[in-house]
């Protein structure tokens, strides 16, 4: 796990952080059922389920007590994730109509 050896999670920390992904799972329920616009139900769907993989990788995965090195590769990741949903946003939302010929 880390340089110094392996992190022993206290359970109450686990139960918080289950907790924390079960109200998450609620709100977004609650969200996809308020019928928001068409970007803005996007970002909050990816906001709160970028939220619960920071969760679960931090502390079920231990990469908040592992090396850096580590920490550094997933943000890349979710920064290229993000690139690409960001690029297919754009295309998606400023799409000419389709000839209704075709």
């Amino acid at each position: 796990m880390s340089e110094h050896g392996h992190h022993i999670i206290k359970l109450s920390t686990l139960w918080n952080v289950a907790a924390s992904l079960t109200v998450l799972t609620v709100l977004t329920v609650v969200v996809s059922n308020l019928g928001l616009p068409s970007p803005l139900d996007i970002l909050s769907a990816l906001v709160i389920a970028l939220t619960k993989a920071y969760l679960v990788a931090a502390f079920f995965m231990g990469l908040r007590w592992d090396n850096k090195f580590n920490s550094v590769l997933i943000i890349g990741a979710v920064f290229f994730f993000l690139l690409m949903v960001g690029i297919t946003m754009l295309d998606t939302m400023y799409r000419v109509e389709v000839v209704p010929s075709f």
